[in-house]
């Protein structure tokens, strides 16, 4: 009997949420920890705050997930959508994508998510509906460097396409997987 352990229950599903609480805590601590040792880390209550709220939602949104299923492809589509996500804004907020934190254009990138939040909606979390939005969420990336590029505002134009390379590499992975979750929902994608 497989279900009992492919929907994550009793034990290996406490396990899983111990990671994910214990790596999100262990996050919110390293910056404490380089702050000890060097000023290059200066970060105030309200960095930590903003910090440990990001986490908070991105934890919660994954358990949330991984509770509606036991698809473990279906929960690591989520699980690199959600890294993605907090990826992308964390590096935003902090240096920016495109030149520094201050530069207008990094603002486009909340369209980016505000494309796979609504993609999401749309699709009612179902797996073949998530790997088009997650796809589209790609195409959205790609689209906000293409008009920093035409309006002027992209600096360091090196360093933006491998950045936004990374990201289109998550937001497609996290399709592909979604796409194989859906694969494995259905009749036609089941072992004979």
């Amino acid at each position: 009997m497989a279900g009992s352990t492919e929907n994550g229950s009793g034990r290996r599903g406490n396990r899983w949420r111990l990671a994910v609480w214990g790596t999100a805590a262990l996050l919110l601590v390293l910056p404490l920890l380089a702050m000890q040792f060097t000023e290059e880390v200066a970060w105030g209550l309200s960095d930590f705050a903003l910090f440990g709220a990001m986490l908070f939602v991105a934890c919660g949104t994954y358990e949330l997930a991984a509770r509606m299923t036991g698809n473990k492809t279906y929960r690591a589509a989520v699980g690199v959508a959600l890294a993605a996500a907090f990826i992308l804004v964390w590096m935003n907020l902090a240096v920016g994508l495109i030149g520094s934190e201050e530069n207008p254009a990094n603002l486009m990138y909340g369209g980016v998510l505000v494309v796979g939040i609504l993609g999401a909606i749309i699709a009612r979390f179902r797996p073949h509906g998530m790997a088009l939005s997650l796809v589209g969420t790609a195409l959205a990336q790609v689209l906000v460097v293409v008009i920093a590029l035409i309006v002027g505002l992209a600096y360091n134009l090196g360093d933006t396409l491998m950045l936004t390379g990374f990201f289109v590499a998550l937001w497609l992975t996290s399709a592909r997987l979604f796409r194989k979750a859906a694969r494995e929902q259905s009749p036609a994608g089941a072992a004979p």
